[in-house]
């Protein structure tokens, strides 16, 4: 448990935000009581009595059993109240939807948290052959389009990484530092980054960090399945993206007494 300004973190707090992660994280796969118990290290009649807790609240569901647990409807309903709440993600969505208009293509917005970006917005794609995404979607940041733009704002002793090799989502992801630190050097040099079936395979992602605070924390990306992803599509997209993100970046700052979240 750390100390932040003084103050000792609560420690059933905590256990509750590592719960709630851990069954987020897991999607549709249900987790059982022993299963949850052992992987937060938690006694067992602890862990039970917490889970019911949360199932009395709405945070937590269980099935007709009781023997299987998964995040709850309340989950939603803050999740629900962040997006709604950040300024920022109601600035950019007009422009998400004329960048997905324009170009007919899926465009993205998403946040650097840790070593990951969280999508916050998404507008698909009409065409038959297209990306699928959603909100709330965590993807590894040196992974991808939209994190390799936000790490290409650091410097090579800020990214947030070890020695250690990087998690591989397919074929063609950086799994080694000094190819990442070549591919950000390369990013740095263009204004924005490539993803060529890095993430998904038969996509291509093209990200843009946009810049209207510090640290910069958010980005847009257009994705592009590679399949009609020519060299003129591409070069459409770099000049849509580019001409979106200077507009964004153009807007005024928050107006005194409206808070600029961190």
């Amino acid at each position: 448990m750390q100390e932040r300004r003084g103050v000792r973190g609560v420690k059933s707090a905590a256990r509750t935000v590592a719960l709630l992660e851990l069954l987020a994280g897991r999607g549709e796969e249900p987790s059982r009581l022993d299963q949850l118990a052992q992987d937060l290290g938690v006694p067992r009649s602890s862990m039970y009595q917490l889970l019911q807790t949360l199932v009395d609240s709405g945070w937590v569901r269980t099935d007709a059993t009781g023997s299987l647990y998964g995040i709850g409807i309340r989950a939603l309903l803050t999740g629900t109240g962040y997006l709604d709440g950040d300024r920022r993600i109601r600035l950019v969505r007009p422009y998400l939807d004329e960048a997905s208009d324009v170009l007919g293509e899926t465009i993205h917005m998403a946040r650097l948290d840790g070593r990951d970006v969280v999508y916050l917005a998404t507008r698909e794609s009409h065409e038959y052959l297209r990306t699928i995404s959603r909100v709330g979607r965590r993807v590894p940041a040196h992974a991808g389009a939209l994190g390799k733009a936000l790490l290409a704002e650091r410097t090579d002793s800020e990214l947030p990484f070890g020695d250690g090799p990087l998690t591989a989502l397919t074929e063609n992801t950086h799994t080694d530092r000094a190819a990442l630190l070549a591919d950000l050097d390369g990013v740095r040099e263009r204004g924005y980054s490539i993803d060529r079936e890095e993430t998904v395979p038969g996509i291509a992602g093209f990200g843009f960090a946009l810049r209207y605070g510090t640290p910069v924390v958010d980005a847009i990306s257009c994705s592009v399945p590679v399949a009609r992803l020519t060299p003129e599509h591409e070069a459409r997209v770099v000049t849509v993206m580019r001409d979106v993100r200077a507009r964004i970046e153009s807007r005024p700052p928050p107006v005194s007494g409206e808070p600029d979240w961190r």
